[in-house]
């Protein structure tokens, strides 16, 4: 009998051709990877959206503020580059440039590398070009999404200020804000891209060679796009600032060398990284002859490069000296803090790590301070090293007959005071202030005992059968040291490095804590004048700029830093 006369069978049979339609998009290899994926970003997605609101937000919202001016003014006047141009000169339009040439450089590294690895797995790559291009691009629609609506919220309390019925009038500006167009097209423009990016995503996962060895190359494409849309961005705003400051240079009949210095800098720049390459690869050849060639090579670029970047000083010149001699404040603290703390930690460790009597209590001391309140002890330290004559650090240089020094309210450099008021040195000569050099020795007693626990816990991988064949060779307790101790503990001092130039960089509350006006600014690092930009001045926009500039600068010493030495790591 035909099943089309059987109406229950026929919906039997329509039913099982649905579900067999179903279980071929959702059953198999890529269907089980599927669930994974999506089980996963269940999983993930709380995480992601703390991370979003509390780590990628406040930095999206820094660079939108940044752009902005005004005094008290959360949501300012749109001023372009200008807050970066009063902190670094032209140097912004530099960097600008960099910036946008930076992001382009990653992003076709990104496709290159990929595509290596796809023919090494002898894989396909280029089929993801298309979902990952309309992800990156929908994700670049969420920043501009974010741009348009938060300041439209922002003003809201100002608008709020005398009315009645507060709690109806904010729901009305809010539905208002919502529904305005600019902010309905970055919205929709997000999802709509997301969702076709993920359905194509899909649909080339399905309609690949079903293997457990294919990999989705979405992430890659993904970055990819939304690279060259921030190069882009950055690209075009820094031209537009550059025409801008023509234009209004022209109307006044002054003359300017933004493009030349631009030029000249940005060149002097590439003749130093090409240098530095130089020297590097010098180390791989195998002739004398070659080796010698490439080093002198090495030394003529990094000249013309120096040369080039003659024009440099006078860039920044036209910057904010404030904020240049906070950045030299951070770098004088840098440099003395943090070889002094790893050297006096690394001692330590080393004889704490022996099997003496008390080294549990010994480590437990060491760590206090680490733990201890920053501005409590950081106060204690403002008495001790206090200007009086009666203060403690005074009275115990009086026993050894000298005079009392100023301590925290000096702000002469520590090579001044020791060799006296040279004129014919640069003002950097005179090296850090005496006030700044108690505010290291805080630093150092401070981090001191977290980086000995580090370096314990790093001297606990070492074997001692190695220790013990070197003794069994001859080897000393110095060999020992320089030749098993150091190698394998590079990998905690790489670590170690990295966190303390990070940290230094962004020191704040015992800096602040110590800081005095006597000293006349030497003591206010990066932090600071970011803090008081912000706080006493009211300038959100300026401050956001240079949070941005310092974020910039941990970047490139986090970058050049893993550069020179994770070569140099001895991972076993």
């Amino acid at each position: 009998m035909d099943s089309t006369l059987l109406p229950g069978r026929a919906q039997t049979t329509n039913e099982q051709t649905k579900m067999s339609v179903r279980s071929r998009w959702v059953a198999g290899l890529q269907g089980r990877r599927l669930r994974e994926a999506l089980l996963a970003y269940v999983f993930l997605a709380p995480a992601l959206l703390i991370i979003g609101t509390f780590g990628l937000f406040p930095l999206i919202f820094a660079a939108y503020e940044s752009t902005l001016t005004g005094l008290n003014k959360i949501v300012g006047t749109y001023d372009g580059l200008n807050n970066y141009v009063k902190a670094v000169g032209n140097l912004a339009y530099v960097l600008g440039f960099w910036i946008a040439a930076i992001c382009l450089f990653l992003a076709v590294r990104i496709v290159l590398q990929g595509q290596k690895d796809a023919q090494e797995k002898k894989q396909h790559f280029w089929p993801w070009v298309l979902p990952g291009l309309l992800v990156g691009v929908s994700l670049a629609s969420l920043v501009v999404f974010i741009f348009r609506f938060v300041p439209a919220l922002l003003v809201i309390p100002n608008q709020l200020r005398g009315k009645a019925n507060t709690t109806a009038m904010f729901r009305q500006l809010v539905g208002e804000a919502w529904r305005s167009g600019p902010v309905q097209q970055a919205f929709w423009a997000f999802v709509l891209l997301l969702v076709v990016g993920v359905a194509l995503n899909y649909l080339v996962e399905r309609f690949q060679k079903r293997t457990a060895q294919q990999e989705t190359f979405l992430d890659e494409f993904t970055a990819t796009s939304f690279l060259l849309v921030f190069a882009g961005g950055v690209a075009w705003l820094t031209w537009t600032e550059v025409s801008k400051a023509y234009a209004e240079a022209l109307k006044t009949n002054k003359g300017l060398d933004i493009y030349s210095q631009i030029i000249m800098i940005s060149a002097g720049f590439l003749l130093l990284l090409l240098a530095w390459w130089v020297w590097d690869s010098a180390s791989h050849r195998q002739s004398t002859i070659s080796t010698t060639f490439r080093l002198v090579g090495a030394a003529l670029l990094m000249v013309g490069g120096w040369l080039l970047i003659g024009e440099l000083p006078r860039v920044l010149a036209a910057g904010d000296k404030t904020w240049w001699q906070g950045l030299a404040n951070t770098v004088w603290y840098s440099l003395g803090t943090i070889p002094t703390q790893l050297i006096i930690s690394l001692l330590l460790a080393a004889l704490l790590f022996q099997d003496i009597w008390g080294k549990s209590l010994f480590r437990v001391l060491y760590f206090i301070p680490y733990i201890a309140p920053f501005v409590g002890t950081a106060a204690i330290f403002r008495l001790l090293f206090s200007s009086r004559a009666s203060a403690p650090i005074n009275i115990f240089l009086g026993e050894f007959g000298l005079k009392p020094l100023q301590w925290l309210n000096e702000p002469a450099g520590i090579f001044q005071l020791l060799i006296g008021k040279t004129p014919h040195l640069p003002a950097w000569a005179a090296g850090p202030s005496l006030a700044l050099i108690v505010i290291m020795i805080y630093g150092v007693w401070t981090f001191v005992g977290f980086n000995t626990v580090v370096f314990l816990a790093g001297l606990g991988n070492i074997p001692r059968e190695v220790y013990e064949a070197a003794s069994m060779d001859g080897a000393g307790r110095l060999a020992q040291f320089r030749h098993i101790t150091l190698p394998m503990l590079s990998p905690t001092i790489y670590f170690l490095t990295l966190y303390s130039v990070i940290g230094t960089f962004k020191a704040f509350n015992h800096i602040y804590v110590l800081r005095s006006a006597a000293a006349l600014g030497s003591t206010d690092t990066a932090s600071v004048i970011i803090f008081q930009a912000f706080k006493r001045d009211t300038r959100y926009g300026y401050a956001s700029a240079l949070a941005i500039l310092l974020l910039i600068i941990i970047l490139a010493l986090t970058y050049i830093n893993n550069r020179v030495a994770s070569k140099r790591v001895f991972y076993g």
